[in-house]
């Protein structure tokens, strides 16, 4: 275990030289991967992994100006003070328990679910696993830092506030939610046709949320399994774009047992508006077959992703090994997602 926490660390340090962005607006997935990578067994691929991965990432932007305590709401959902952010949070975690900054922030960055199509969000909740796992170390406490400064940097709001009241499961939600007509959509102009498509915003509000802190981490782990199910039916109607409808929920998922308790519903709620705008946008009008996962072990199924290479097939099917393991008979169907992405995405070079 030791050498596969300085594998992690080592990969993080080497990431923090880099920006969170790349090529004008595609996320920096390597922290998010690596940690994956690491979770799943595959800690010796990392950094031959991260050798490829590395060569189109960019330099870390130069920073605009310090914020504060008292100036942070100005530059909240500036992309261009990224580089402000980090080094904000850098010094916060310095300061206190990294939960408790936690707690403070998870509140005013967790509405801000959708920026960079939900990525900053996912990047905390890797960030957040490791912590949980493996305790605090410098590396560690340096990668949550620069996933809430990325995140408060691409901070962004739907286009109308879903307030979920109804009775319907997440399967039942998430399977009667409408389609965009072009999913050829980048995620900002798809986000902005969401209060114009007809049933949305109803189908949305009809998920039941409940109180109980409990009931919601359940809601939120029926809602993982179910977007994750989905894709198998229908990734092909965005075969990247649509993985993160369960990868998005799923960091919301890993992050509930370090926040307090009276957050866990109001992040159920939140998830869900995230997962049901990029269902609306990306998922395909009928299904098709998955491949077979029929006698694969999930750690097969997690090493031909990592062999696939793609960051995004990575992230997909580590959390379908988690759907797969929540499941009492290990639900194939998950891993059967997963290799779904690795058959929708191309692969890495």
């Amino acid at each position: 275990m030791e050498t596969t926490n300085g594998t992690l660390d080592e990969a993080l340090l080497r990431l923090h030289t880099a920006g969170p962005e790349f090529g004008g607006y595609l996320s920096n997935h390597g922290p998010m991967a690596v940690e994956a990578m690491v979770r799943n067994g595959q800690a010796r691929t990392v950094h031959r992994w991260l050798d490829t991965y590395a060569r189109k990432l960019e330099d870390v932007p130069a920073p605009q100006g310090r914020i504060t305590d008292t100036n942070w709401q100005q530059a909240l959902g500036d992309p261009g003070r990224v580089t402000d952010w980090t080094g904000y949070f850098t010094e916060q975690i310095a300061e206190r328990p990294w939960r408790a900054l936690l707690a403070e922030w998870w509140p005013r960055l967790l509405p801000g679910i959708a920026g960079a199509a939900t990525h900053p969000v996912i990047r905390v909740g890797h960030a957040v696993r490791s912590l949980l796992a493996e305790g605090e170390d410098e590396a560690r406490i340096a990668e949550l830092a620069h996933a809430l400064g990325y995140w408060a940097a691409r901070h962004l709001l739907l286009p109308t506030t879903v307030r979920p009241q109804g009775g319907a499961t997440p399967a039942e939600a998430l399977a009667a939610l409408p389609r965009i007509t072009e999913r050829n959509v980048m995620p900002l102009n798809g986000y902005a046709q969401l209060p114009h498509i007809s049933g949305w915003l109803s189908t949305t509000e009809s998920l039941h949320i409940p109180e109980d802190p409990e009931a919601a981490r359940e809601g939120l782990t029926a809602l993982v399994r179910a977007a994750t199910l989905n894709y198998a039916d229908h990734g092909h109607g965005h075969g990247i774009l649509l993985v993160h409808a369960a990868t998005a929920p799923n960091a919301v998922l890993r992050t509930l047992p370090a926040l307090p308790r009276e957050l866990w519903a109001g992040s159920f709620a939140v998830a869900w508006a995230a997962a049901s705008a990029l269902t609306t946008l990306y998922a395909a009008d009928t299904a098709r077959p998955a491949p077979s996962a029929a006698g694969l072990a999930p750690e097969e199924v997690f090493e031909r992703a990592v062999t696939h290479g793609d960051e995004h097939a990575i992230k997909f099917a580590d959390t379908a090994l988690d759907v797969a393991a929540a499941s009492e008979d290990g639900d194939s169907r998950a891993l059967s997602a997963a290799l779904n992405a690795m058959a929708l995405i191309d692969k890495a070079d």
